[in-house]
């Protein structure tokens, strides 16, 4: 399949470099590294320990902040103190 991508200047620089240097093709070595990528990120979610959450009592979310909506949460954490 072709795709298009954008790399940085450096790096698609060094990733030529590796290419010329192994004999490989550029796809190849980029198919490569993101094989590698995948595979290691697949490896660690299966042997990463359950994270352990401290949690404190309180009277939950504050009325209409959408926790979901990240740029209202940190509008909502810059205000000062106080205001609304």
């Amino acid at each position: 399949m072709r795709t298009t991508i954008r790399l940085d200047d450096q790096l698609l620089k060094s990733a030529k470099r590796l290419a010329h240097d192994t004999g490989k093709s550029l796809t190849a070595v980029i198919e490569d590294s993101l094989r590698q990528t995948l595979t290691r990120r697949a490896t660690s979610k299966q042997t990463r320990k359950p994270v352990k959450l401290t949690t404190v009592s309180g009277h939950g979310v504050r009325p209409g902040v959408d926790v979901n909506d990240s740029a209202a949460l940190l509008a909502i954490m810059e205000r000062p103190r106080g205001s609304s």
